[in-house]
């Protein structure tokens, strides 16, 4: 008899039920998909950021294009995250309106016996469904501003990769000094303590001399971070 019912239409109206319940399943595995996008995202401009710190003394291009593949990958880590809120709002929007109509179902059931009981429908009961009928619309306008609200990020900013290529550099330049245990030596207290002469030529030679001696430094602070 089940079979001969499903002719009819008790197939259907069980596909009818399930709706609900197939289209969040469906959510959550999209869900799913994408926060293991973004933890592949957050993996990738991790190694991008250390391709950049490795490269930051040696190859100065190679490191700014790491910086810029890292940008880009946040900018989708960016995208990612809205798409997530985005589909976490939609699967409790499902999970409220599915409560919201096994209520009605009861309540309904509820109004068949007060139908018996008082033999015909209040008007309550409609201003009831109307009320959650513009509910339900208020909502699907919310879902499609949240959708279409989404802004496409701008291009990545030269001058703050270069910016952040300036902060890498000090970074490992710190980081050398304090593993090798050098620091530079300012020359300049030296310079100062010359005996004052009124020959401009003697100052010429010396403020030589603190160039050189700089320029020097800088040669051996290149070699050590070279090591």
């Amino acid at each position: 008899m089940s079979g001969v019912w499903g002719w009819f239409g008790g197939g259907a109206a069980a596909k009818k039920k399930d709706t609900p319940k197939n289209a969040i399943l469906g959510l959550r595995t999209q869900l799913e998909m994408l926060q293991k996008r973004e933890k592949h995202l957050m993996n990738q401009m991790a190694d991008q950021d250390a391709i950049a710190r490795k490269n930051i003394n040696s190859n100065k291009n190679a490191a700014k294009a790491a910086l810029r593949r890292k940008k880009a990958h946040e900018h989708s880590l960016d995208q990612t995250i809205s798409q997530i809120g985005t589909l976490e709002q939609q699967i409790n929007a499902i999970e409220s309106a599915n409560i919201n109509r096994e209520t009605l179902i009861v309540m309904q059931k509820a109004g068949d016996a007060m139908k018996q009981i008082h033999g015909k429908l209040t008007v309550d009961k409609v201003d009831e469904t109307m009320d959650e009928l513009r509910e339900q619309n208020a909502l699907s306008e919310e879902i499609v501003l949240a959708i279409t609200s989404n802004q496409i990020g701008e291009p990545v900013d030269e001058d703050e990769l270069d910016a952040e290529i300036e902060a890498l550099q000090q970074e490992a330049l710190d980081k050398k000094m304090l593993e090798s245990g050098s620091v530079p030596v300012s020359v300049s207290a030296d310079v100062h303590n010359l005996p004052s002469v009124a020959n401009p030529d003697i100052k010429h030679q010396a403020q030589a001399m603190t160039e050189d001696d700089e320029e020097e430094e800088l040669r051996k602070l290149q070699a050590e971070m070279a090591m």
